[in-house]
């Protein structure tokens, strides 16, 4: 990582399909070997059955389920006199984001369904629910950063 300057964020294009600059993140994240058109068939497909399923937009539910899985808080490590302590901090917007569209694909690409849109459709219902293992991992991250609460004064 430079310590002269930031490195400038990427523009990201919009999906075609529903003109959502989040989806198309989502899409990027889910593509393997630079296979877009792929990541594109399994997350249309995953928002069609959502579509067919729930009869709402699909892109309401995906937004459900994305503020459902992203964390308001984490903890960092931090080093105090060689001991090392897990110190609570807000999760920055764009962090929010990303770990929010992780955890979603990691709980699917972990599910038992046939295929990777069935996976991806029922975890982005279950987290739109506030079910599923996305939610989960949103909810073990919190229950850390409040257990260490005490230290939260070495917050830097």
């Amino acid at each position: 990582m430079s310590r002269r300057h930031a490195a400038e964020k990427r523009e990201i294009i919009p999906d075609p399909k529903f003109g959502n600059i989040v989806v198309s993140k989502f899409m990027n994240a889910i593509m393997y070997d630079g296979k877009k058109s792929v990541a594109e068939g399994i997350v249309y497909g995953a928002l069609e059955t959502i579509e067919n399923k729930t009869k709402q937009n699909p892109i309401n539910v995906f937004q459900q389920a994305l503020d459902n899985v992203m964390p308001s808080i984490e903890v960092r490590s931090r080093r105090v006199g060689g001991a090392t302590y897990q110190v609570p901090v807000e999760v920055r917007t764009t962090r929010r984001q990303a770990l929010g569209i992780r955890w979603i694909i990691n709980a699917a690409r972990d599910r038992n369904e046939r295929t990777m849109t069935e996976r991806l459709s029922a975890e982005l219902l279950d987290a739109s629910n506030n079910r599923g293992n996305a939610v989960k991992k949103r909810e073990d991250t919190h229950k850390m950063a409040e257990a260490n609460r005490a230290f939260s004064h070495y917050r830097w």
